[in-house]
């Protein structure tokens, strides 16, 4: 372990405190030798505040709540302040920035490919591993949740998906239709999951990140219903920023979540698992919106305690208490480490974890637990958790005991408080902060345990006039008006060979005939417009608040033709070498599909 490294454990509060890199766990469940089950269930952008259990009357969430009465609630759990670090933080057990994620697209989010995860521990001891929903931490194979230790992956890899009834999704690699509503669907392919890995007697883990209440606001008419023109009791303490019906429509997405929960829990029941399962639920960040969430300052996107605060609630009968409610603050970093402990299996790579296990405080064996410090950042601003303190971003000290709104700065009455935490956040900065810089990992195509490759919109760069809305992650390229303009990804071929190449596209009728080429080095293939395919914009009849996302299409997949590809890097580019009507296409994304020598 090097210097700075030993500095930065010190100042964090790890000094006494073993870290699990490498060995094994050390619990073993006494009744059985069985190895449990597990089900972890993160949802997007729910609150603290958002579940009926932390004391909002504003809805019910009967099915959550019950994890925390039939096992264990953290009451100061924190997360990172957006999406896909909390998730890398989760999978890796270390802090986000170590694992090379920085940001929530164009490559940002990618978890490094020396880091190991959950699922590869997992892997490794016989698991079942299967993910279901939102990933987003890396779309190209080994970045693909196939490559981090997941058997079975059904969702999307992104983030920000734009539409939740019957999208586009993916199921190992391949494009499919979903069924649906997109949580209700993900849970179904999650209980098949469960159910068939139960018929075979075989351990699993069933990872299930929600994409729910992430905007936009969509949600089945019956559990809208009961939100469309419901009075709010509890609000936002600033209540003037608080839009109303986007809170209704966060809530209603919330009660759909219970309702997705509640069916989980039935089919352990009705597997015979209850028992043998650990049922882990939380979320990725703060709240989406300003809505009622303890009177706690900030959400989504701050670094503030409403920012990163999330409940944390852990279930497994017979091994912990029930009902019991732990105040030791604790970190998505430390999940990892805690199922490795509970589970009683071997972690695998061997690098140093930042997280801690939890298992002394959910069996209630821990025994002078550490003030430790539990470190949150975002876009360059970072603060820092005690277990009474909280400094925020600009220096200011908080007494979160006393004052969880962080209301009053007390850290001229604190002065050895501020100093140190002061220190812990220099010494974070100095450690784990990079002055920024574009990401200049190529997306890797053609990997050769992988068969598919995936490049979207998302992910390509723009040369000319053509235009791509920011958000969603599922939004595509348009007004490509001009056959000198080009869309293109830097990428690394991986394995020479020859590829089928389909591209999702829309055009109107006076397209039909332009004709583009997709090249990379010495290698092009060039294809003509055969039909037109011209769908309107899709969204708004779905959405309970008028989004702030680009609306989606329905793309039609055109197949390209067969292009060899050299092993090495480059840019691949599509480009347009004639043009017969106002625009070339309206452009989703590249499918790569590799191929065995044989003809398409």
């Amino acid at each position: 372990m090097n210097v700075d490294r030993r500095r930065f454990l010190k100042f964090i509060g790890f000094s006494g405190i073993s870290l699990a890199v490498g060995g094994c766990g050390g619990f073993h469940r006494s009744s059985s030798l069985k190895k449990p089950n597990i089900v972890l269930i993160l949802a997007d952008d729910q609150g603290w505040g958002d579940l009926s259990i932390n004391g909002n009357v504003n809805l019910s969430t009967p099915n959550i709540d019950s994890l925390a009465r039939d096992g264990v609630s953290f009451d100061r759990f924190f997360v990172c302040p957006v999406c896909a670090p909390t998730r890398a933080e989760f999978l890796t057990g270390r802090y986000h920035l170590r694992s090379g994620v920085h940001g929530v697209s164009r490559g940002a989010e990618r978890m490094n490919l020396d880091e190991k995860t959950v699922g590869d521990a997992f892997v490794a001891q016989g698991y079942a591993t299967g993910a279901f929903g939102k990933w987003h931490n890396g779309m190209q194979y080994p970045y693909h949740p196939n490559g981090r230790g997941f058997h079975e992956f059904y969702g999307f890899c992104s983030g920000h998906w734009g539409n939740y009834f019957s999208p586009m999704l993916e199921h190992n690699g391949r494009i499919v239709k979903g069924e649906g509503f997109i949580i209700d669907d993900l849970t179904d392919k999650a209980m098949e999951f469960m159910e068939s890995n139960a018929k075979a007697s075989k351990p699993f883990l069933a990872y299930l990140p929600y994409n729910t209440p992430h905007s936009p606001m969509q949600v089945p008419d019956r559990f809208w219903e009961k939100f469309a023109d419901k009075e709010l009791q509890m609000r936002n303490r600033d209540f003037g920023k608080e839009n109303i019906d986007h809170t209704r429509a966060a809530l209603a997405m919330c009660e759909n979540i219970d309702w997705n929960v509640g069916r989980i829990l039935k089919q352990l029941k009705k597997l015979k698992l209850t028992d043998d399962t650990i049922v882990i639920y939380f979320s990725d960040n703060g709240p989406n919106g300003w809505r009622w969430n303890g009177g706690m300052k900030g959400k989504k996107g701050s670094t503030d305690e409403g920012g990163v605060r999330s409940p944390l609630l852990v279930k497994w009968p017979g091994t912990i208490e029930a009902g019991k409610t732990i105040e030791s603050i604790a970190s998505a970093i430390d999940l990892l480490p805690t199922l490795v402990e509970l589970t009683g299996i071997c972690t695998v790579g061997d690098k140093p974890l930042d997280g801690i296990s939890l298992a002394p405080l959910l069996t209630g064996s821990a025994e002078n637990w550490p003030d430790r410090m539990i470190f949150s950042h975002w876009a360059g601003r970072v603060s820092v958790r005690s277990q009474r303190f909280r400094m925020d971003n600009k220096g200011k000290l908080y007494d979160m005991v006393n004052d969880e709104g962080q209301r009053q700065d007390v850290s001229q009455k604190k002065p050895d408080v501020t100093e140190k935490l002061k220190r812990s956040i220099e010494n974070f900065k100095q450690t784990l902060l990079e002055e920024p810089h574009p990401d200049k990992r190529p997306f890797i195509v053609g990997h050769p345990d992988f068969r598919f490759t995936q490049l979207p919109a998302r992910d390509a760069v723009a040369h000319g006039k053509i235009k791509r809305a920011r958000h969603a992650n599922c939004s595509f390229y348009t007004d490509w008006a001009n056959v000198k303009d080009y869309i293109s990804w830097d990428v690394e071929v991986a394995s020479t060979g020859d590829y089928k190449v389909e591209i999702y596209y829309t055009c109107p009728e006076d397209a039909v005939g332009s004709i583009i080429e997709l090249s990379f080095n010495e290698s092009a293939l060039q294809g003509t417009i055969a039909d037109a395919h011209n769908p309107p914009l899709s969204g708004a009849e779905n959405d309970r608040v008028k989004r702030v996302e680009a609306y989606v299409k329905d793309f039609k997949p055109m197949r390209l033709g067969r292009i060899h590809l050299k092993k090495g890097k480059g840019q691949l580019m599509l480009r347009s070498l004639k043009k017969t009507g106002l625009h070339v296409m309206d452009f989703r994304l590249i499918m790569l599909e590799k191929l065995a020598n044989r003809s398409i």
